[in-house]
């Protein structure tokens, strides 16, 4: 079983930065697959980045160039760092866990966290 708390969510402006914090527990955080989805009101639950256990990144075209994923496999804590954050960028924020590789498919991850809501004012 693996518990993940996000932390780290916020008003901020357009063009400004947060960074997202999921602290998950559980001695094999290094195998697991991590990700960020995000959910806007009224929207589907949607991928954003996904980090592997052996170092591989995927994002989202929408975030691509504009965030950042990293792990820090000794805190068991993923971090994703928001650049240029735009109005439409607006959601809850998700972190999830899967015992695989990665994927875009929210329906694949086993763990999720409470959610972090992020907004972008304009």
């Amino acid at each position: 079983q693996v518990q993940l708390v996000e932390s780290g969510g916020g008003l901020v402006q357009a063009g400004g930065s947060l960074r997202l914090s999921c602290a998950a527990s559980g001695r094999t955080f290094s195998t697991y697959t991590m990700a960020w989805f995000r959910q806007a009101p009224g929207k589907e639950r949607d991928f954003v980045v996904y980090s592997t256990w052996s170092g591989g990144t995927h994002y989202a075209d929408s975030v691509a160039g504009r965030f950042t994923v990293s792990r820090d496999n000794t805190k068991n804590t993923v971090f994703l760092q928001m650049n240029s954050l735009k109005p439409e960028d607006t959601a809850i924020y998700y972190c999830t866990a899967r015992f695989r590789g990665g994927s875009v498919s929210n329906t694949e991850y086993n763990y999720w966290g409470q959610g972090t809501q992020v907004t972008v004012s304009s």
